[in-house]
């Protein structure tokens, strides 16, 4: 049985044809229901698009007469239409955009209140602390000069004149 396989495979030349390059067995069941149904789907559509085609053209034919004799009427209200259809759009997108518009200016301004406005109010609580520091320590600072001047002025005697400074 080995040898007719390796007959069959040595009688074969390399380059016969599109069953040299399948694998040993043919396509699977699976495989052959999808092209036959790809097949018998894309039939029916492509018959569908042509019947289409021709029932726009007959329709085409038919109608072209009654366009052209009905065309002093048809095209200002054509015309009218467009024109009316057009300023609904322009309204209601000029519509969305000033809400849109609105909104974003509503958001960037409550960003910039509670942002920086708020980061500037902690600065200036910050700020006014330091200072309160600051003013408490010149404050003691200033205390302890006014009493250290009034025991000297006391030690120094009734006679002894008190230097201001």
């Amino acid at each position: 049985m080995a040898d007719f396989r390796q007959q069959q495979h040595q009688q074969r030349p390399g380059g016969q044809g599109f069953a040299s390059t399948l694998p040993g067995k043919g396509p699977s069941t699976s495989q052959v229901l999808a092209v036959v149904t790809l097949l018998s789907v894309g039939g029916t559509l492509l018959f569908l698009s042509g019947l289409t085609l021709v029932g726009t053209l007959i329709g085409l034919a038919l109608t072209t007469p009654v366009f052209v004799i009905f065309s002093p009427v048809l095209v200002p209200t054509a015309l009218l239409i467009g024109l009316g259809v057009s300023g609904f759009l322009a309204s209601g997108a000029f519509g969305v955009t000033a809400l849109s518009s609105l909104s974003w200016m509503a958001s960037h301004l409550q960003s910039l209140i509670r942002g920086p406005l708020t980061q500037t109010l902690d600065q200036a609580k910050r700020k006014a602390q330091e200072t309160t520091g600051q003013v408490g320590q010149k404050a003691r600072e200033t205390a302890q000069t006014v009493q250290s001047k009034a025991q000297e002025a006391t030690k120094g005697g009734p006679g002894q004149e008190v230097s201001r400074t």
